[in-house]
């Protein structure tokens, strides 16, 4: 996919900023920005490192800001709300090919291009200025830098190009502190949203004729790079390998091999990756890569689950579904990689998760031996994926029975054939019977599954008991009809119908004011994979489920698929811009 906007679109700040490209290197580092050019999160540099996991991000190049004869060709924006220098009026094109970002500045007859790529597989960015058109030209490219964890602010500092390296044409050394650059998604997300940068000097150069170029490599650690030129040319010819999809889904997964949540603050959770584990792993044939993760996961089980995630800095273990999604994810991989061998490795740790979970676990994580199904919670957990909590509270905690985690309980017992699978089933089928709905609200039967035993909330995750491959419950054309007409979005399934009394359709604010309206109607694009699924497997037409979500790629997160949406019609994108569940759904679901 070539994504390009012309001057319309970039020169206008609330166009250019609402677009967001991410260019990753391997590792779970990256380059990030908008399509002006104003960088308007902490989030956004050159040159963001990650450390030993995917999750500790240092923020070292911040911006490279270019000068052309004098004129200012960058875009910031300050505390007192001056936007200086305002570089984005002379953007006439800004196009993205391969993943990788172009811009293109006319100032007369004068053109000058930036492109800039990540040395896959190390901490580095390179940068190329290109005349393509007048000359003689004097550019000068100012080295704004920090060094400073990703969820954080810098201010006056000392030694922070300790860290990092920088080279180009004809260094010159400054030193200015340049105090209260203001990010405006951050103050709308309610976190402080200025900080410090040094201007650490500039490289100058003249361009004499169209064709000339001036080269900026910024790294960390101890390398040798290639000049920028061949970096970005190596990293096109990488990408060109790949579909537009295949290329979204290639941003996620990082050495190890792992796999990072979403873009620009998540790092590796369990949940995530082995939901996304079909679409990133299997639909795109990296079936090597996939194995080797599965492996390494099934070496991290303790006491029968995989940790949730490291991200907070502390390991945590409260999750019921993700140990429930890698027995699907092995499986899958079995079935799809033709690779019954690993099964059949992974087999001893498998049975080992079942008999954790007959015998009970973490978080009052047990079998019920009355019925086969699996009950789950802890006084202050949320161990579902609806996980948001505010002020330690739960939002929808969802404990006893949930119909998403039997659904994936049912399918593990008849991947491991163990003989409590037809229990459990049948169990299933009483418990959460659409009648059972009906009984609790007085609505005819045939509607929809209950949420959880005893509560009757219309919500997405009962799609999982018809659309796992070894689902419990056949998929039924009435009931799924009834989902679609209240949570069914062009951007996926939202998590609350509309008419229940807790549905918030707005995912914005502070972070209590998101998290409270996480899981009460926003809209998440990862379930209309399994809303797909199942819609296919019941005859329904599904011709048209992903044209919205195919044409979003343009919208918010470049080639990606954000993480969520408003619950309320026009339904604006939100949360992280690239989220690696919703492109791997997108992805698995497109080849149905």
């Amino acid at each position: 996919m070539r994504i390009e906007f012309g001057s319309q679109v970039c020169t206008r700040l609330a166009e250019g900023t609402a677009r967001e490209w991410l260019v990753p290197d391997g590792l779970g580092g990256y380059a990030m920005g908008t399509v002006s050019g104003l960088r308007t999160r902490r989030y956004h540099g050159l040159l963001m490192v990650a450390g030993k996991t995917p999750a500790t991000r240092t923020l070292a190049l911040a911006a490279l800001d270019p000068l052309v004869n004098g004129v200012r060709l960058a875009t910031h924006e300050w505390a007192d709300a001056t936007i200086a220098p305002q570089g984005h009026i002379y953007l006439e094109n800004f196009t993205l090919v391969n993943g990788l970002p172009r811009w293109r500045w006319r100032l007369g007859e004068t053109v000058i291009e930036r492109e800039l790529a990540m040395w896959h597989g190390h901490a580095c960015v390179a940068v190329v200025h290109r005349l393509l058109a007048g000359g003689p030209v004097t550019l000068e490219l100012e080295a704004l830098c920090a060094w400073r964890d990703q969820h954080g602010e810098q201010q006056v500092a000392e030694g922070v190009l300790e860290h990092y390296s920088l080279r180009g044409p004809q260094w010159t050394p400054d030193g200015t502190w340049l105090k209260g650059v203001h990010y405006r998604a951050e103050a709308e997300r309610g976190y402080t949203a200025t900080e410090d940068l040094l201007l650490a000097g500039r490289f100058s150069a003249v361009l004499e004729r169209p064709g000339d170029v001036a080269e900026v490599v910024a790294w960390h650690g101890s390398l040798d790079p290639p000049p920028a030129v061949d970096i970005i040319a190596s990293a096109h010819t990488r990408n060109a390998r790949f579909g537009s999809l295949e290329l979204a889904a290639d941003a996620f997964i990082v050495r190890g091999p792992d796999v990072v949540a979403g873009y620009p603050w998540f790092g590796a959770w369990s949940r995530d990756t082995m939901t996304a584990y079909e679409g990133l792993f299997l639909s795109t044939g990296r079936f090597g890569e996939g194995r080797r993760l599965l492996q390494t996961y099934a070496g991290t089980l303790s006491e029968g689950m995989l940790a949730n995630t490291s991200d907070g800095g502390v390991t945590g273990y409260n999750t019921a579904d993700a140990t429930l999604w890698f027995i699907h994810a092995v499986d899958r991989h079995a079935t799809v990689a033709h690779d019954g061998a690993l099964l059949a490795e992974l087999r001893p740790a498998l049975d080992q998760v079942l008999k954790a979970h007959l015998n009970g676990t973490r978080f009052g994580i047990k079998c019920d031996p009355a019925d086969a199904l699996l009950a789950q919670g802890a006084p202050g957990e949320a161990l579902t994926w609806m996980d948001a909590r505010v002020d330690g509270e739960p939002v929808t905690p969802r404990r006893g029975k949930a119909v998403d985690i039997n659904a994936l309980w049912c399918n593990a017992l008849a991947v491991l054939g163990h003989p409590l699978w037809q229990t459990a089933v049948a169990s299933f089928r009483r418990t959460f019977a659409p009648s059972v709905t009906a009984r609790l609200t007085g609505i005819k039967p045939g509607r929809w599954l209950p949420d959880t035993t005893g509560d009757p909330a219309l919500r997405p995750n009962q799609l999982l008991a018809y659309s796992l491959p070894h689902a419990p419950m056949a998929p039924d054309p009435v009931v799924l009809r009834a989902i679609g007409e209240k949570l069914l979005t062009p951007m996926g399934m939202r998590s609350l119908a509309p008419s229940d009394p807790s549905y918030r359709g707005q995912h914005r604010g502070t972070l209590k004011e998101r998290d409270a309206a996480y899981h009460q109607g926003t809209v998440w694009p990862w379930l209309i994979g399994p809303f797909a699924t199942a819609s296919h497997l019941a005859g329904l037409p599904v011709d048209g489920l992903l044209t919205a979500l195919m044409a979003h790629r343009q919208d918010y997160g470049l080639l990606s698929v954000s993480e969520t949406f408003d619950g309320d019609a026009p339904h604006l994108a939100t949360g992280c811009p690239f989220q690696a569940w919703s492109v791997a759904e997108l992805l698995r679901s497109n080849r149905l």
